[in-house]
């Protein structure tokens, strides 16, 4: 119980930290970057102070994602569903008008199901998806963003 508390904590404290959307989409500090030691520095510096937006972008993508691609979305509810089902039974055997059946011959059943869906609805292909546009959508702003002022002055050495 302490752990979920510690967990909701540490979540609630994450959206504490979430910038506003007129300080994370400013136009007056999208800039061309000068050469790639700028690129690095920007980013360096914007993944840490976006860090729960870039969280929250690549969790609407995600979920974009399951929503456009609705047979996954379907294996992923029938994966966990008959999970669920399966261990609603205690152990003991499922009996239907055709026979009874046991904990190990359902979760056969469920991975033969399963498993050639899964294949038809292409995770792979959805998931390097989800990573090129979160990679994209992240570095791309956090490379064209400038930083603030002070931390240029910051950076420099006398």
């Amino acid at each position: 119980m302490e752990n979920i508390k510690s967990e909701f904590h540490s979540f609630q404290s994450k959206l504490a930290s979430l910038r506003t959307p007129q300080e994370f989409f400013n136009i007056k500090k999208v800039s061309k970057p000068q050469n790639f030691g700028e690129v690095q520095s920007r980013v360096a510096y914007n993944l840490k102070y976006y860090s729960s937006n870039y969280g929250l972008i690549i969790g609407c993508l995600s979920i974009y994602t399951l929503l456009t691609n609705l047979l996954l979305l379907f294996v992923i509810a029938l994966v966990i569903f008959g999970i669920l089902g399966i261990n609603r039974l205690n152990g003991e055997d499922l009996v239907t008008p055709f026979g009874s059946f046991k904990s190990n011959q359902l979760y056969t059943g469920l991975i033969c199901v399963a498993v050639p869906i899964g294949f038809l609805a292409s995770p792979i292909s959805t998931l390097l998806w989800l990573i090129g546009a979160s990679a994209v959508s992240v570095f791309g702003h956090a490379s064209l963003t400038e930083k603030p002022i002070e931390t240029v002055f910051d950076e420099e050495t006398v």
